[in-house]
């Protein structure tokens, strides 16, 4: 997609300026981790035994570790070297965890990590067609990022989605060490958290679902382990638990923030819960009618987490 500069109604292409090292592009990550990626730096060339991994970082929403590699060239395969790294970090956890703890001057320990939930991103300011039809798998523990610069100082960062495979990586490879890692790790589906739900309650989530995505391609779905998260941009703005007898919808806005005269919110700001953020509606509802009331809390949310 090409871009311009408008200037009294005249048209300039907006060039790309490439990286001329792949330092460069990590160094821009590893600043904006946040921004980018919603994920927390822990170190950069993080060496184990004969292994390198550029960047690590964790994500404190999944409580899990984050491999992040940089590529300016197209000569490697996302499939082999994203499981050897996931194959290292579970032979390793402690030596991971250590380094979290030296980074962050915390405490983790083992079981406060959710190996499950562990993936590597690969970077680049491009990937080959046959890269990218790599990652065709619904169970794929491995992300493709494109990074491009230009000209007028911007810069494009952009998830590589896959499509809606149903094949499984399991299926079609006989390696040992894909084998070995499918074990431990999975990749969360947002179908996982709608089997053997009643129908009355897949119905009011496939409403809230078509409310948020109607605010623009920003709004993506964001499958975790133990919720269906929703988020603008890299931050999750609400947490959708499903149940066999209801559904607890978690707002992420710290408590005070939101208006809600009727007051069908709950305050979990002091309770523990898998969800983000202070409120808690749960379904159903007293009323149908109050799902409008639903939808202006959500409203408030996503302008909340804009800011």
């Amino acid at each position: 997609m090409s871009t311009y500069k408008i200037y009294t109604d005249q048209l300039t292409l907006i060039k790309e300026k490439p990286f001329k090292l792949e330092k460069e592009i990590q160094n821009i990550v590893e600043k904006n981790l946040q921004t980018l990626l919603g994920l927390d730096f822990i170190k950069t060339e993080f060496s184990i035994g004969t292994f390198r991994i550029d960047s690590l970082a964790f994500d404190s929403d999944k409580k899990s570790f984050v491999i992040i590699e940089y590529k300016r060239d197209k000569n490697f395969s996302v499939i082999d070297q994203g499981y050897a790294y996931l194959s290292l970090m579970l032979n390793n956890k402690a030596e991971f965890i250590l380094e979290y703890n030296e980074s962050k001057s915390g405490t983790l320990k083992r079981n406060d990590v959710d190996w499950s939930q562990s993936k590597v991103l690969f970077v680049s300011p491009n990937f080959t067609t046959y890269q990218k039809e790599a990652i065709n798998f619904k169970d794929l523990p491995i992300e493709l990022w494109e990074i491009k610069r230009f000209t007028n100082d911007t810069l494009s960062f952009e998830q590589i989605v896959n499509r809606s495979s149903k094949e499984s990586i399991k299926t079609v490879s006989n390696s040992e060490t894909i084998t070995t890692v499918s074990k431990e790790i999975k990749v969360y589906s947002e179908q996982d958290h709608l089997e053997n739900i009643e129908d009355d309650f897949l119905n009011i989530y496939a409403e809230i679902k078509e409310f948020l995505l109607s605010f623009g391609e920003d709004i993506t779905i964001y499958p975790k382990k133990k919720t269906i998260g929703f988020k603008i941009g890299s931050k999750v703005f609400c947490d959708i638990v499903m149940q066999n007898k209801g559904i607890r919808l978690f707002l992420n806005a710290k408590k005070g923030t939101l208006k809600d005269p009727e007051c069908i919110t709950r305050d979990v700001s002091e309770v523990g819960h898998w969800g983000n953020g202070a409120y808690e509606v749960r379904f159903p509802l007293k009323s149908d009618t109050e799902m409008d009331y639903v939808f202006n809390l959500l409203r408030q949310t996503i302008n909340k987490n804009k800011e």
